[in-house]
């Protein structure tokens, strides 16, 4: 496969995954946000600023004004932030469209009616009373997009590419919104790992839809060391970052067995495998949570740059 048509596949895949992602951050946001007095609410959508990654680019046309509508907006549809979720789901329309040969008929139909319908309710600013319905097609675009291709793709190197630039965006996700969000809710360092504001715990596990999951499985209860614990280490949990680079794993190898032979990706995963497989709840706490998510991170980075590298991705 072309570099050119592997890279189209890799980057589809994690813009869709980054919108998907953000759509979610939106509502558990929006949620939290109706549930708080205006001060607590504004905090909120502070932190919803911090966790997309788009903080001086608010401040820079916001000076901090964060409510609701101005939050939203500049998230889903604002021109001045180049990370909006219809810019970035444009960029999945855009990758498709270059790799429209090696996907299959249903995925081009699942992205390109989903852009057509994201596009045709951005136009204008959205109130709130919409923000939902604008939030639930994002992410039913995601479904729709990987429900296609799990039924429909050959598993070739396009689907393992595809598959890697979905583990490389929702493992760099999952950990910036945990590192984020767990920092704002700390009062103190001397809090680490104790029991918090329930509300807000549970609002880090709908970040991630893993809300329903963590408490099933826990019986509903809410604790800060179970819910890392459940994002980090469980496997069991298709957004946790053991799941994502699991999955990120087996797809490498993969990709590795149908190109015969195994770049510097297979090692930095080898070594990130085993970094995880050794790794208890105890050490992540012991290191700090903070450091233990920003060596993950930049892991992460290393290998995604080392897919880019090993198979000669164009810019």
């Amino acid at each position: 496969m072309l570099g050119r048509t592997a890279n189209g596949l890799f980057w589809m895949f994690r813009y869709l995954e980054r919108a998907e992602n953000t759509a979610r951050l939106l509502d558990a946001g929006l949620r939290m946000a109706l549930t708080r007095d205006h001060t607590s609410a504004r905090e909120e959508w502070r932190s919803l600023i911090g966790a997309s990654g788009q903080q001086a680019s608010f401040d820079a046309k916001y000076d901090g004004d964060f409510t609701g509508s101005n939050v939203w907006n500049f998230i889903l549809r604002d021109k001045e932030n180049s990370a909006n979720i219809l810019s970035t789901f444009e960029q999945v329309r855009t990758n498709a469209r270059m790799v429209r040969n090696t996907i299959s008929s249903e995925v081009w139909e699942a992205i390109n009616e989903s852009w057509m319908n994201l596009e045709s309710q951005l136009k204008r600013p959205v109130a709130q009373g919409n923000l939902g319905k604008v939030v639930g097609d994002v992410r039913r675009a995601g479904t729709l997009v990987h429900g296609a291709m799990a039924g429909t793709m050959l598993r070739d190197s396009g689907f393992h590419f595809a598959r890697a630039g979905t583990f490389v965006e929702r493992a760099d996700s999952v950990a910036r919104i945990l590192d984020i969000k767990y920092y704002l809710l700390l009062p103190s360092l001397t809090y680490v790992g104790s029991s918090l504001d329930t509300s807000q715990w549970d609002n880090v596990l709908r970040s991630v839809s893993g809300d329903r999951a963590y408490r099933w499985l826990n019986a509903g209860e809410i604790d800060a060391r179970g819910i890392v614990e459940f994002l980090v280490l469980d496997e069991r949990f298709p957004r946790s970052l053991a799941f994502c680079h699991s999955a990120l794993r087996d797809d490498l190898a993969s990709l590795a067995k149908l190109h015969h032979a195994q770049g510097a990706c297979n090692e930095l995963m080898r070594e990130a495998d085993m970094i995880m497989t050794d790794t208890t709840i105890d050490d992540v706490f012991e290191k700090g949570l903070h450091e233990f998510l920003i060596e993950f991170v930049n892991r992460n980075s290393s290998i995604a740059a080392a897919i880019a590298e090993d198979y000669r991705f164009t810019a």
